[in-house]
């Protein structure tokens, strides 16, 4: 209890540091509580943003590389213009972000996370991890996600429409539906149950799965 007004005192400081100053490197920005808090054009490298609340905050211009956040709230930020390479969010709260407007080719990464009503649109996602996260409801438009990795993600809800999922590893995913007259698939990997509903989709029945008799292509085989 005895160090409770240090630390307040601490996070006041860095959220003062992150207000006023423009360039930061190797350094962690823990507790803070910055709903709402609008940066512009500021840089981070190295840097972890822990236990933090920001929702609804604005980083527009700002550009982040080689950074962390863990554990951080950032409920309807938004992110408009910000460059993002090499940035990975652990166990932390991005409901209803519109990840749209941030710069050209994101590299980004995904664990734990609850990613509800996100929107991806129009983005290169190659190679992106988005793995253990929940993504109920989220829609992934006009997307480049090869080689991208869903394993143990929640993805009931979500609409995929436009992408590219060549080589995406989608075997590990729950709730996946996909469409494939909108999107492009290509040594896609599905779960078994994606895999028996777009076949259903195309009006074909697995046996396996309560289709076609199996007696019924048992006899087909003796005719031949």
């Amino acid at each position: 209890m005895g160090m409770e007004p240090m630390d307040r005192a601490g996070g006041e400081e860095q959220a003062l540091r992150l207000k006023r100053e423009e360039a930061f490197e190797n350094e962690t920005f823990s507790d803070l509580e910055l709903q709402g808090v609008e940066l512009r054009q500021k840089e981070f490298y190295r840097c972890t943003f822990q236990r933090s609340q920001f929702q609804e905050s604005q980083w527009r211009e700002c550009k982040f590389e080689d950074c962390t956040w863990t554990g951080c709230d950032l409920t309807r930020a938004r992110l408009p213009h910000a460059a993002l390479r090499g940035v990975r969010f652990e166990g932390s709260k991005l409901m209803g972000i519109d990840w749209s407007s941030v710069s050209a080719n994101p590299e980004l990464s995904f664990e734990g996370c609850v990613l509800r009503y996100a929107s991806f649109v129009g983005l290169s996602l190659r190679k992106t991890d988005v793995l253990r996260c929940s993504a109920l409801e989220a829609n992934f438009f006009d997307l480049d996600l090869t080689d991208a990795d869903f394993e143990g993600t929640d993805l009931t809800g979500s609409n995929f429409r436009g992408c590219i999922l060549t080589r995406t590893d989608f075997s590990l995913a729950v709730g996946l539906n996909l469409d494939p007259t909108r999107n492009r698939l290509k040594d896609t990997q599905v779960p078994l149950a994606t895999a028996v509903s777009l076949a259903e989709s195309l009006g074909m029945r697995v046996p396996a799965m309560g289709g076609a008799a199996p007696a019924a292509a048992s006899r087909g085989r003796k005719k031949r």
